[in-house]
C-alpha cells in the first residue's frame, strides 16, 4: 500500500492532534471533509491505521513495573503457548523472535512480587521450557510513530516528485562565467 503526501499529512495530524473533529481536520489540511474520510477509510481497510482508542497508562492503573519476559517453547507448542499467553492479563504484548527465546513479552506488574507471581504463570504453561525476564528501570523514548510517518512522508513526496528532489545546477560564479 503505498502512503503518498497528503496521507501523511492526515497521518501526522491525527497523531499530533487526535481529538480534532473531521470536519476541523479537513480544514486544516485544506481538503474537502468528503476526501479526508475516504482517505482515513482506505488507510483503516490497509491496515495502516489500526486503532482510534486512548493510549493507556500501566502507571497510572496501578501497574507501574515494566518487564520484558523471553520465553523459550518447546517446538511445534508456539501457538498453543501464544494463546495461552492472551490469557494472562499482565501481558500486554507478545511477539514471536529471533534470537535467544521464541517469544518475546512485554509484561505490566503492581511490584516485583507480582512480577514475580506473573513470571512463575508463565512458567507453568504447557509448552514454556524456561523463560528470562529484564526488567526496564526508565523510559528513554516513548512509543511514537510520528517520526516513522514523517519519513515516509519525505519518502512519498521525493518519490511524487522526482524533478523537485533532484539538486538545482549550482550557478557558476563570476570567475568561471567569463570563460577564464
Amino acid at each position: 500500500m503505498a502512503v503518498d503526501e497528503l496521507d501523511t499529512r492526515i497521518l501526522t495530524l491525527l497523531i499530533e492532534h487526535p481529538r480534532t473533529s473531521l470536519r476541523e481536520c479537513a480544514r486544516l489540511l485544506g481538503i474537502a471533509r468528503g476526501t479526508l474520510q475516504a482517505r482515513i477509510d482506505r488507510l483503516e481497510r490497509d491496515g495502516v491505521i489500526t486503532g482510534t482508542g486512548p493510549r493507556l497508562s500501566p502507571t497510572a492503573l496501578g501497574h507501574p513495573v515494566l518487564a520484558f519476559v523471553h520465553i523459550e517453547v518447546t517446538q511445534g507448542r508456539l501457538d498453543e503457548v501464544g494463546d495461552a499467553l492472551a490469557e494472562v492479563p499482565e501481558i500486554i504484548e507478545a511477539f514471536s523472535i529471533t534470537g535467544g527465546g521464541d517469544l518475546l513479552t512485554r509484561v505490566a506488574a503492581r511490584d516485583n512480587g507480582h512480577l514475580e507471581d506473573v513470571v512463575q504463570r508463565l512458567i507453568s504453561i504447557p509448552g514454556v521450557v524456561r523463560t528470562r525476564t529484564e526488567m526496564a528501570l526508565r523510559e528513554r523514548v516513548a512509543y511514537r510513530l510520528l517520526p516513522l510517518v514523517e519519513s515516509v512522508g519525505r519518502t512519498a513526496g521525493a518519490v511524487a516528485d522526482p524533478v523537485a528532489a533532484t539538486p538545482a545546477p549550482e550557478k557558476a560564479d563570476a570567475a568561471t562565467a567569463g570563460g577564464v
